[in-house]
């Protein structure tokens, strides 16, 4: 009989040693087809693996997950609520510290609620695995993809414009029972986020967290998003939701931030009134918003002005605080700030 690669036994293999615990031979003689002998072969196998920990005695083993863990499941999307597979097939077999466990709770039914309410697919794949460093969470569904569907409600061919509006958050194609919030925060909790829809994809990470790049596809169809996040991390869910307070101590959601290097181009510069007007676009609904002008080269005076005067006339309470202002872009800036009736 051919050898069984770990892989083909490692997305049920965590649950299966809960479950099993000193049956667990015997089940994977059933499931795989295997003799007693050979089941020990790939017991032992995962164990050198760090999937399995013998518990027992070489007479007597009892089996228990090891450092690494994984669970795979495939769901039909219609009719499923996101919180019973949390509860039911994935919390019970990961030991995670409990912030971590909370954010990845978060995480976990905040990207699979989007997948029930807006993929518009049959089916949602998800997958969690732990290692000794980290958790790391993938959810693909089948549906029309991400930037599909932004295109489709708000008009935005561009996936880096798609991204760049839905980064500010409070954007949803369904405000009667949804509010935005949830891939904006879900994102910042994560020291790894990567987002692939419709031939696009974008990544961003912990340590560079105003920031979004552009990266390649590995979705074919649908979307995947990936989710990690260190073991050890101090981050909690409750200072993520606090950072973007008005006050820093309420967890309401007052300030958003915007990579502006989505919108411009290879060569780093934002020019026009209309790219300032994309810039201002529904921060009424915030009281502030971080400009991060990392890897911007330069600014057009039209950029400029529209923004620190058009807009700041039209919206006085708005804070628009710039980062990472360098160079010609920062001499634009200080140029049309210090001008009359700026």
């Amino acid at each position: 009989m051919p050898r069984h690669a770990l892989a083909e036994l490692t997305p049920w293999i965590t649950a299966a040693a809960l479950a099993q615990d000193a049956q667990l031979p015997q089940h994977l003689m059933q499931r795989l087809g295997v003799s007693r002998r050979q089941a020990s072969v790939l017991l032992r196998r995962l164990a050198d693996a760090q999937w399995l920990l013998n518990a027992g005695t070489p007479r007597r083993p009892r089996w228990q997950p090891g450092p690494l863990r994984q669970v795979v499941q495939r769901y039909e999307l219609a009719g499923l609520q996101e919180d019973e597979p949390w509860r039911r097939d994935f919390a019970p077999f990961f030991a995670l510290p409990a912030p971590v466990r909370r954010m990845a709770q978060h995480a976990f039914t905040e990207l699979l609620n989007n997948a029930v309410d807006h993929s518009g697919g049959r089916s949602v794949t998800v997958s969690m695995r732990q290692t000794p460093l980290q958790l790391q969470l993938l959810v693909s569904d089948d549906g029309v993809g991400l930037f599909d569907r932004i295109r489709d409600s708000f008009g935005l061919d561009d996936p880096a414009l798609a991204l760049f509006e839905l980064g500010k958050g409070k954007l949803t194609s369904d405000p009667a029972r949804h509010r935005g919030h949830g891939l904006f925060f879900t994102a910042r909790l994560a020291d790894v986020f990567d987002l692939h829809a419709n031939a696009a994809a974008f990544q961003r990470r912990g340590w560079q967290p105003r920031q979004w790049h552009a990266t390649r596809t590995a979705a074919p169809t649908g979307t995947s998003v990936y989710w990690a996040v260190a073991l050890d991390t101090p981050r909690t869910l409750e200072q993520v939701l606090r950072e973007h307070s008005a006050d820093g101590a309420t967890p309401s959601f007052d300030r958003t931030e915007l990579p502006l290097a989505l919108l411009a181009g290879p060569d780093g510069v934002l020019a026009s009134r209309a790219e300032a007007r994309r810039v201002a676009a529904r921060l009424a609904q915030f009281e502030s918003a971080d400009l991060d002008f990392a890897g911007i080269a330069d600014l057009g005076h039209g950029f400029a002005d529209e923004l620190l005067r058009v807009i700041a006339a039209e919206r006085p309470a708005l804070q628009l605080r710039p980062l990472n202002l360098q160079g010609a872009a920062a001499a634009m800036w200080a140029s049309v700030q210090r001008a009359p009736g700026s």
